[in-house]
């Protein structure tokens, strides 16, 4: 007991030393995060891989509290990518059961509405169950008017399928002659992206767990001057101080736009 006051003792310091320390500057106000090493996670502790996935599925109540602590105004979670799609049925099953078993927590989760989250789904989201897309349309359509804090939850999911459906969009609308070839800028691609609606579309942080280095599809168009911090930590033992000290590396960054 007494190491385990004196553990808690020391995070809670640093804690404390993290936060006097970033603000100080300013925090990003889109944080792109790729929940990765739920699997790896459970499979260090002999546990099922769904147990895994339920332990991570856990942090999302937690990383909202923490955002909204740090003024970060949009966070997309990377939550199941088209890839993740090709697993085995029964692990895309438990994957299902998981998600719906959040989105359902989120649907009545009183936070939602007092601090004013706005949950919208990204993806291409007609592949998913009919139970999981009426449950996303019944959150999203529940937090529509709201411009606290902004949660995109990113399900079936790949960023070049993002890229495609734009270009798709634009090649009908030239086809009917709503608009031209020649008038096609960056300006029009962002326009049509998933995340247009926000206020911040362009992430400013993205945040890889598991120490892979690689964004693995996340927001290509998006992520082109994103800070990518990667942490060696498996999504289900995230932490605040991991959020924090994410957002220092970011702060420490000169961020130049390709100028």
């Amino acid at each position: 007991m007494l190491v385990l006051l004196k553990t808690l003792g020391v995070y809670k310091a640093y804690e404390k030393y993290l936060s006097s320390e970033i603000a100080k500057g300013d925090s990003p106000k889109h944080v792109g995060i790729i929940l990765d090493g739920n699997r790896r996670w459970a499979k260090l502790r002999s546990i099922p891989t769904w147990l895994g996935h339920w332990y991570g599925a856990q942090l999302a109540d937690e990383v909202l509290e923490w955002c909204r602590e740090l003024r970060i105004k949009a966070i997309t979670l990377f939550v199941l990518s088209t890839e993740n799609m090709s697993r085995s049925p029964e692990e895309v099953q438990e994957l299902f059961r998981v998600i719906t078993d959040k989105l359902n927590e989120l649907l009545t989760d009183p936070r939602i509405h007092a601090y004013k989250v706005r949950v919208k789904g990204i993806g291409n989201l007609a592949i998913l169950p009919k139970e999981l897309q009426d449950l996303l349309a019944k959150i999203e359509e529940a937090t529509k008017d709201y411009d606290g804090l902004y949660l995109n939850i990113a399900l079936a999911y790949g960023g070049r399928s993002e890229i495609i459906d734009v270009v798709r969009k634009l090649a009908a609308r030239a086809r009917k002659g709503e608009i031209s070839p020649e008038s096609i800028s960056e300006d029009t691609i962002a326009q049509n992206l998933y995340t247009s609606y926000l206020p911040y579309p362009e992430p400013d942080l993205i945040i890889r767990t598991s120490g892979e280095e690689r964004l693995s599809g996340f927001l290509l168009w998006q992520s082109a001057y994103s800070e990518l911090v990667f942490l060696d930590v498996y999504w289900p033992d995230f932490r605040k101080i991991d959020l924090m000290r994410a957002i220092r590396t970011y702060q420490k960054r000169a961020r130049r736009f390709g100028r």
